[in-house]
């Protein structure tokens, strides 16, 4: 299909949700009105652009006509640059109408589970998966999104073994969705008094947060357990069972959480990883493009299995999957990863077009 044919149907779908979204009837849906003011969002922003086109367009060929007609050598030269200057918004336009063709995930809009758990090199790389850890913090406060620790385990030194925790705001899922995978650090470790460096790892893993409603899970099909929570070197967090194990029995999937006093709180924190869990295995079932296997994108922790490497000696950060590296690692590890993130957006969407 023409790239003008697309484009004019995508206009006519516009100012049919258009209608229907001052429909009374859908207005009494709220799903159904929020499954069309997300896709009218996307479309206005569609036809927007093809109306800027096709005003450039309609300015190109009048600056043709006038260039023809006119016989006055400065007005000529005039309308001959004009005719240049317009000419050359032609691609970058067309470059966005392309990305804006590209269909957008409707898990995008989505909040976020990630979690982070140190891989191999032990103290080292337990610090390391707590740096990261701030990392994504700093970005989102940047961003104003809001951010829950929902259970960790850290080592005598500080260092998170494994940090899970909820990350909400808008479009949370789209900017972090491709933080899955490995992370390499080189770097001199606190514990290292001859000043080598060490490698170490840590895994990401990026889960789009499922409502209730996203996933029907069975009460009879959960096995759980409580019990008292453990903190660092087995000491008991407090004198209560307030700690919760939730065992989806179909699947297999367990989830633990101590971190909060209440054993109610922990129930519910559980369950909203266990929920995304869950959500997430059966985007893979019915779309095995869409991401990888859970256990392939998280990894083993070991250190040849990257998507990323922070040298700190170098003070640089490289992402293998698109060949890029920023020099400026102190700033990456403060929150500002935007263009990094901008990046793997564009190749994203680049590879979605071929």
């Amino acid at each position: 299909m023409k790239l003008d044919v697309k484009l004019d149907d995508m206009v006519k779908r516009f100012n049919e949700v258009e209608k229907q979204i001052a429909d009374p009837d859908v207005l009494s849906d709220q799903k159904k009105y929020k499954d069309l003011m997300v896709e009218y969002s996307h479309l206005s922003e569609v036809v927007t652009t093809y109306n800027r086109y096709n005003e450039l367009t309609q300015n190109i060929l009048e600056a043709k006509e006038m260039l023809e007609m006119e016989e006055d050598a400065e007005m000529k030269e005039m309308a001959r640059e004009e005719l240049k200057e317009l000419e050359s918004q032609v691609d970058p336009i067309l470059q966005e109408l392309q990305m804006l063709l590209v269909p957008k995930d409707p898990l995008d809009g989505k909040d976020i589970i990630m979690e982070i758990r140190a891989g191999t090199g032990g103290d080292e790389a337990a610090l390391f998966a707590t740096d990261l850890y701030r990392m994504y913090v700093r970005y989102a406060e940047q961003k104003n999104w809001k951010v829950e620790i929902i259970s960790s385990n850290e080592n005598e030194l500080g260092g998170f073994k494994e940090v899970v925790f909820s990350i909400s705001g808008k479009n949370v899922y789209a900017n972090l969705r491709y933080e899955s995978g490995g992370h390499r650090v080189q770097r001199v470790p606190v514990t290292e008094s001859n000043g080598r460096i060490q490698t170490s790892a840590a895994t990401v893993a990026v889960l789009p947060e499922a409502e209730e409603a996203d996933v029907d899970i069975k009460q009879n099909d959960l096995k759980i357990d409580v019990f008292r929570s453990q903190g660092c070197g087995g000491q008991s967090v407090n004198t209560t069972d307030s700690a919760v194990r939730i065992t989806h029995l179909p699947t297999g999937v367990v989830v633990t959480c101590q971190d909060e006093k209440s054993q109610l709180k922990n129930k519910n924190k559980a369950m909203k990883v266990l929920r995304s869990r869950i959500l997430e295995a059966e985007i893979e079932r019915v779309n095995s493009e869409r991401s990888e296997n859970r256990k392939e994108q998280v990894g083993s922790g070991d250190r040849s299995q990257r998507i990323r490497t922070y040298n700190f000696p170098q003070g640089r950060v490289t992402d293998h999957r698109i060949n890029l590296t920023l020099y400026k690692l102190d700033s990456f590890m403060q929150g500002n990863m935007e263009e990094m993130f901008s990046a793997l957006k564009l190749s994203a969407q680049e590879d979605a077009l071929k």
